[in-house]
């Protein structure tokens, strides 16, 4: 008697928290080869197109909806190559667009935790090749007795309690799509509106490109949460608008009426600090920050601050006559940390300038910031045969 075939594969996978989201890790060599049938088996695995995502390992959100890919390098400068994919949640969707920098900062700990790089007592620095970027980042892992520690004491805003510090820096990420710092050479351009408005913006590149604009500029204070900003109909629409125009302007697309946009580049909101409240409820004192950001990804609102907008975020604060620079003020020029308010609380993002007496772009010795990264589950994903 023959066997009946088995109704579903099951792959390996590794199911990590970095910072703010989660995403399911593979070895590259588990997948199959990149193309459609990859995308389809992340899709099934996590339940994508389903609001809920009931039959799949997603969390009905797109912080839970994500996966990364991880090999040995094949570079000299990279220790690791690391793919991210941003699976839709209703949308049917598996996007490489952009990189994560959430998800990024568990990089690292995997590697180590799975033998793909060797761990080096007390600190081990993982050379990271982002494929989604063609940039290499570099994450600073605490490592006890072989493995990637968990404990620790640093807290960051939207994840509960506290983790062992990693460290990133994303000093070589600048020009991560358009290979310039500022891809329009301006650091503030205006868009014309459709309804007859010119606002002003500054269009950045650093670890994804972000679209800045002051949240006056729009009707908001850029100290709203989410549902407000959401439920916001005319806000929502111009947000959109913007995001859409500055986009074409970037090439990232041909006509900014189309629809289904992918998500990069990111929309930010940026207001000067002022007191307000987050979604835990706690007050925030106008003098705990350097300024407020609200950022959209894609047409959704983010509780707290994707990792890589936060990058850029500190990146254009030291730019001269940014949009970001004008919300942080001159005052913030020499320090060595930007704290940006979000829905969440708080993110503190170091940035060290290279001193350049020669006119021209900005550039960085560090940029970087803290997060946190725990293992959360390892096992088989299994996904239908059809």
């Amino acid at each position: 008697m023959t066997s009946a075939a088995p109704e579903q594969t099951e792959v390996p996978c590794v199911l990590m928290r970095g910072g703010t989201s989660k995403a399911l890790f593979f070895h590259e060599a588990d997948l199959p080869p990149a193309g459609s049938a990859r995308d389809a088996f992340f899709k099934r695995a996590m339940g994508t197109p389903d609001p809920l995502q009931i039959d799949g390992m997603g969390g009905s959100t797109l912080s839970t909806s994500k996966a990364a890919i991880v090999a040995c390098s094949r570079r000299d400068d990279a220790d690791v190559d690391y793919t991210f994919v941003q699976l839709g949640v209703a949308r049917d969707e598996a996007s490489y667009d952009g990189n994560c920098g959430n998800i990024s900062s568990a990089v690292g700990p995997f590697a180590i935790d799975e033998g793909l790089v060797r761990a080096v007592e007390p600190v081990t620095a993982v050379r990271i090749f982002n494929t989604n970027t063609e940039k290499v980042l570099v994450a600073r892992v605490p490592v006890r007795a072989g493995k990637a520690c968990v404990l620790g004491d640093c807290a960051i805003a939207g994840v509960p309690g506290t983790g062992a510090e990693i460290l990133m820096d994303y000093s070589a990420t600048v020009g991560s799509r358009t290979g310039r710092l500022l891809p329009t050479g301006n650091a503030m351009d205006r868009i014309a509106m459709e309804d007859g408005r010119s606002i002003a913006v500054t269009l950045c590149d650093v670890a994804n490109p972000c679209v800045f604009v002051a949240a006056r500029d729009v009707g908001a204070t850029g100290t709203e949460l989410p549902a407000a900003i959401t439920g916001n109909r005319k806000l929502v629409a111009d947000l959109h608008e913007l995001r859409a125009k500055a986009g074409q302007l970037l090439g990232a697309w041909p006509d900014w009426r189309a629809k289904d946009l992918p998500p990069m580049p990111m929309l930010v909101m940026v207001a000067a600090p002022t007191d307000h409240a987050v979604l835990d409820g706690r007050a925030l004192a106008a003098d705990a920050m350097d300024l407020s950001a609200r950022l959209m990804y894609g047409d959704l609102i983010h509780p707290s601050l994707a990792g890589t907008g936060t990058i850029c975020i500190a990146a254009a604060s030291r730019i001269e006559g940014s949009v970001v620079h004008e919300a942080v003020g001159a005052h913030t020029a020499s320090r060595p940390l930007v704290r940006i308010a979000h829905p969440s609380g708080l993110t503190e993002v170091r940035v060290d300038i290279l001193p350049d007496p020669a006119p021209g772009p900005v550039r960085f010795a560090a940029l970087g910031l803290a997060r946190t990264a725990r293992r959360l589950m390892a096992g088989t994903v299994f996904v239908p045969i059809h």
